[in-house]
């Protein structure tokens, strides 16, 4: 088991997703670019999708083979910083092998009105630095599909170096097998520097 933990690091508050979330969940599942890039086996983009989702997320701190945060603005939280700030999306990190390798992968989704703000990026150094510190991993890899050079611009930023390409090894929401884009950072890895998260726009 995992014990469930909040991250608070670049202005943002990562925590487990928890039933009043349900709404942003449905959104970034329903998410025509997330599905885009995503497999085959994603949840539904409906209610009943969400609440899937949620009961795996669960599950996965109590088996303790994954561990995934919504991703909040901590600065926009209520009563001097409460857990209820705004979802900017998700990020977990999984496959975890604690004993042979020490190693998981990695994964993450931001809602359409919070990209371009550096969301992703912050979140994820924020939960590798965990993983490595507090939980002793030594590995972590990530991996997305081809052409999502989105994703591809996460991964550098936070020095996830591209180590190479395997060929079919995903099945997107249509049943197309796609190439993935392999990106691992070991725990010697040296530690980008990022400013806080920017604010929203407007």
């Amino acid at each position: 088991m995992l014990k469930p933990v909040d991250l608070q690091m670049y202005g943002l508050l990562l925590r487990p997703w928890g039933e009043g979330d349900l709404d942003a969940i449905r959104r970034g599942l329903s998410d025509p670019e997330f599905r885009r890039w995503n497999t085959i086996n994603v949840p539904t983009p409906d209610e009943a999708g969400a609440r899937d989702f949620l009961q795996t997320r669960t599950a996965g701190w109590q088996c303790g083979d994954m561990a995934s945060f919504a991703i909040t603005d901590h600065r926009g939280a209520g009563g001097g910083g409460s857990r209820r700030g705004a979802v900017l999306g998700h990020i977990n990190v999984g496959m975890i092998d604690f004993d042979t390798h020490r190693s998981a992968r990695v994964g993450y989704w931001v809602l359409p009105e919070a990209r371009g703000r550096g969301v992703a990026t912050r979140a994820l150094d924020a939960m590798t630095r965990w993983a490595f510190r507090d939980l002793g991993l030594y590995r972590l890899e990530l991996g997305h599909a081809i052409g999502n050079d989105a994703s591809c611009a996460v991964a550098e930023r936070c020095h996830y170096r591209h180590e190479g390409d395997l060929r079919g090894a995903m099945f997107d929401i249509t049943g197309t097998p796609r190439d993935i884009h392999v990106h691992g950072r070991l725990a010697v890895d040296p530690t980008p520097r990022l400013s806080p998260v920017a604010p929203p726009r407007g």
